[in-house]
């Protein structure tokens, strides 16, 4: 990812509504959330949601689908992912025991599923 492309992410989700928005996108994975249920939750005008939701999908971290008279977001994991990883690709300098706290708390967010077919 560029860092152009970088500094748009980064710059979308430093707003507190974007933030929050973004989360909550993230924590209704992989089903994803109307845009009217994301306005609701959050007690933000449509109107305004739509202007935040607008400027996360130009950040490239979120994505929508129309489902009847429905909009559906949903996050962008791709994209996010590259976001993080430009900002890790030369972790502390050659030094991965320096980045090992960071990366230890970010692996417990989203532990595997167990395989109960094995």
């Amino acid at each position: 990812m560029e860092k152009d492309k970088v500094i748009e992410a980064f710059s979308a989700i430093a707003q507190p509504t974007r933030m929050d928005a973004f989360k909550l996108i993230v924590m209704h994975e992989p089903d994803g959330i109307a845009a009217g249920e994301v306005s609701r939750i959050l007690d933000v005008p449509q109107n305004t949601m739509s202007t935040h939701l607008a400027i996360l999908s130009r950040a490239g971290l979120i994505s929508s689908e129309r489902q009847s008279r429905s909009i559906i977001y949903r996050a962008n994991f791709e994209n996010l992912r590259e976001a993080i990883n430009f900002l890790l690709k030369d972790c502390c300098a050659g030094h991965p025991d320096i980045c090992a706290p960071l990366l230890a708390d970010i692996v417990p967010c989203c532990p595997p599923k167990e395989n109960f077919n094995a």
